[in-house]
């Protein structure tokens, strides 16, 4: 244990859970669920378990500094990695690598995003513990492949090779597919949804940045004197705008020959939508899903009421709606085309010059 890191990506706005998640104060950073624990503060609480408090790194925006430190009083702060602006997921996992090749030249390195949900916690910290072991002593690349209850459009699928064992090479993956895509992945039982959680051994990940994201690599090495003193941030902010944006799927994962995959199943779902957080959520005979909120419903199936605790909300004659209010927005929209909400945001922002960001 003492030897694994965790790099837990937090830098994300998560727009199609407006109005909840806005640029000051996005998902993960919110309480779902009424526990008293918002999504990161759940996603810390998981990897505490496995990797040492001092061992996790927080990689998010410049701006999110204060937020974090306030929910996670447990880390200083320098485990908190600024990016002064968004560059995708693989210059967010170098600036990490690289962090960690200042400090140790030998370790194992769990990579999550801040905002999913897991059920079956105890199954999840058994499967980290096995994926961990692999990597120890494999020369390759691992990521988690959560087995599909359903012909989902909304994530990426990975197929696996044949094999007898759940740890598995990669044939392929394979970006959101169309509906009918996703029903023959589901049926074939050959596809397994691609939950962005990697494993992988510092030296690992550092040849396959050197190899197949060269670019990234090189501008990240010219600072390997600044890491971890106090010079760090004044060579990111300067370097940092010049990285290709590019996700570690796209950049490594696809392209390594060394990829494998261990299949799982823990109840996972990555809380990207409000579609995402309807399946997750609790539902009363007709459907329904009320978080955190008093509900009437009268003749209305299979919808989701996300109020301020305070409101009463009655709703008559509707079915399959998210009806939303945070702060100074009301959002009521179809479920089947909450995909339109980015479309929403950019518009209110514009014709109202930027309010409802």
């Amino acid at each position: 244990m003492e030897n694994n890191y965790c790099i837990i990506m937090a830098g994300g706005v998560g727009s199609r859970f407006w109005p909840f998640s806005r640029n000051s104060h996005p998902k993960q950073f919110l309480d779902f669920f009424g526990t008293g624990r918002s999504l990161l503060q759940m996603t810390f609480d998981r990897f505490r378990l496995v990797v040492p408090v001092e061992n996790i790194l927080i990689v998010s925006n410049i701006i999110y500094k204060d937020l974090i430190l306030e929910q996670l009083p447990e880390i200083k702060p320098e485990q908190v990695l600024l990016e002064p602006n968004r560059r995708n997921t693989a210059p967010c996992i170098a600036y990490a690598i690289n962090r960690i090749k200042a400090i140790t030249d030998k370790t194992n390195i769990i990579v999550a995003p801040s905002d999913h949900l897991i059920v079956r916690e105890l199954d999840f910290i058994e499967t980290i513990k096995t994926g961990l072991d692999f990597v120890e002593k494999n020369d390759n690349l691992l990521t988690l492949g959560i087995k599909p209850s359903r012909p989902e459009t909304g994530y990426g699928y990975i197929q696996i090779d044949e094999g007898e064992t759940n740890m598995r090479k990669v044939k392929t993956f394979t970006e959101k597919p169309n509906a009918e895509l996703a029903q023959i992945f589901y049926e074939t039982g050959e596809f397994y949804w691609n939950s962005g959680i990697f494993l992988w051994s510092l030296q690992t990940i550092d040849k396959a940045f050197n190899t197949l994201l060269p670019d990234v690599a090189i501008r990240f090495n010219e600072g390997k004197e600044f890491y971890n003193t106090t010079d760090e941030q004044q060579f990111i902010d300067k370097m940092y705008p010049s990285c290709p944006n590019i996700s570690i799927d796209y950049g490594i994962m696809e392209k390594a020959e060394n990829v494998f995959v261990l299949c799982s199943d823990f109840g996972w779902t990555d809380l990207g939508t409000w579609g995402s957080l309807y399946e997750m959520s609790p539902k009363d005979a007709t459907g329904n899903v009320a978080l955190k909120c008093k509900t009437l419903f009268y003749e209305s199936n299979n919808n989701i009421i996300a109020l301020p605790s305070e409101k009463l909300a009655v709703v008559q004659g509707l079915e399959d709606y998210i009806v939303a209010e945070s702060d100074n927005v009301l959002l009521i929209c179809k479920k089947d085309e909450e995909q339109r909400i980015r479309q929403f945001v950019n518009d209110a922002n514009v014709t109202f010059e930027g309010v409802y960001n």
